[in-house]
C-alpha cells in the first residue's frame, strides 16, 4: 500500500516545475522526478499568483553584478519592509502619546513588557553598564522582527522575513555589533581570542564566528518561509479560497500557530544576538 502522500505533486512558484514524489514517473522522456507544468495538479505558483493582489512582478529586479554575482532587488520585500517600519513607528507613537506611568495605555503596556524582557536578558548576559546602549537596539530588533513576522498572516500581505535578503541583513547587523562591542571593550586585543586556546585552531574559530550570523539568518528565513508555504498549501487544498479576501480563510485557520511561530522566532533571534554580543564583551 503506497504512503498517503505518494504521487502528490507540488509546483515551485518561481521556476514553474512540478516536483513529483519518488514513485511517480513522467510519461515523457524527461528526467525522473521532474516534469514541466501542464496546468494540472496542485500548484503553489497559481496560489501565489492569486494572492498577488498588489501586482508585484514575479521575479526580482536585476540591478547588475558585483564580482560576478548578481545583485537583485525584490520590490515586494522592499515595500513590505517599509510597511513594517511604518507600523513600528505608528506603535511607538501610540505608546508615547499621552504616556502616563501610573496608567499606561495598552500599547504602552506592551512596550513596557517588551522593554523589561530585553533589559532583563541584557543584564543577565553582561555587565549592565556595558549593555545599557544595547538594550535599545535589541528592543528595536525584537519589535521590528515581530511585526515583520506577523505581517505575513494578514490577508494579502507578505512577511519581509520570509525573504532571505531581509534575514541576512538583520544577521549582518548582529555580526557588526558583535565585532564593534568586542573592539570597544578589548581594543585590538579582541582578535587575540581567536588564537586561543591554540593558534592552530584559528580556522575553526573563524568558521565558528562566521557561522553565527548564517545560522541566525537561515533559522529565521526557514521558519517564516515555511509558514508562508503552509498558508499557500491550505489555500491550494481548499478550492477558491485564494481569491476570497486575499486568502483570509487560510490565514485564520493557520492563525494560532503562525502567531506562536512569529513571536518565538523574534524572541530567539533577539536572545541569540544578545548572547553573541555578550560573548564578545566578556573578559577572557
Amino acid at each position: 500500500m503506497p504512503p498517503p502522500f505518494a504521487g502528490a505533486a507540488f509546483v515551485c512558484p518561481r521556476r514553474g516545475r512540478e516536483i513529483l514524489s519518488s514513485d511517480r514517473r513522467p510519461a515523457s522522456g524527461a528526467a525522473p522526478g521532474v516534469k514541466e507544468t501542464d496546468g494540472q495538479g496542485f500548484s503553489l505558483g497559481r496560489v501565489e499568483e492569486a494572492l498577488n493582489v498588489w501586482g508585484f512582478p514575479d521575479r526580482p529586479w536585476h540591478l547588475g553584478t558585483v564580482l560576478g554575482h548578481p545583485v537583485d532587488l525584490n520590490p515586494r520585500t522592499m515595500v513590505f519592509t517599509w510597511v513594517t517600519m511604518a507600523v513600528v513607528l505608528l506603535l511607538g507613537w501610540l505608546a508615547a502619546r499621552g504616556a502616563d506611568v501610573r496608567r499606561p495605555g495598552r500599547v504602552a503596556a506592551l512596550f513596557e513588557l517588551a522593554w523589561d524582557l530585553v533589559r532583563g536578558l541584557v543584564r543577565e548576559s553582561m555587565d549592565p553598564a556595558k549593555g545599557r546602549g544595547l538594550t535599545m537596539v535589541m528592543m528595536t530588533c525584537l519589535v521590528f522582527i515581530t511585526v515583520a513576522n506577523l505581517l505575513g498572516i494578514v490577508p494579502a500581505m507578505f512577511a519581509p522575513t520570509a525573504d532571505h535578503q531581509t534575514t541576512f541583513a538583520l544577521a549582518g547587523i548582529t555580526f557588526v555589533l558583535t565585532q564593534a562591542y568586542g573592539l570597544r571593550y578589548h581594543g585590538l586585543g579582541y582578535f587575540g581570542r581567536f588564537l586561543k586556546p591554540f593558534p592552530v585552531l584559528l580556522p575553526l574559530r573563524l568558521i565558528e564566528e562566521l557561522s553565527r550570523p548564517l545560522t541566525l539568518a537561515f533559522r529565521l528565513f526557514g521558519n517564516m518561509q515555511g509558514k508562508e508555504i503552509m498558508i499557500f498549501a491550505l489555500l491550494g487544498l481548499i478550492t477558491g479560497t485564494a481569491e476570497i479576501a486575499g486568502g483570509f480563510l487560510a490565514s485564520v485557520a493557520w492563525l494560532a500557530f503562525s502567531v506562536f511561530i512569529s513571536f518565538i522566532q523574534a524572541f530567539v533571534f533577539t536572545v541569540l544576538s544578545i548572547a553573541y554580543i555578550a560573548m564578545a564583551v566578556e573578559d577572557d
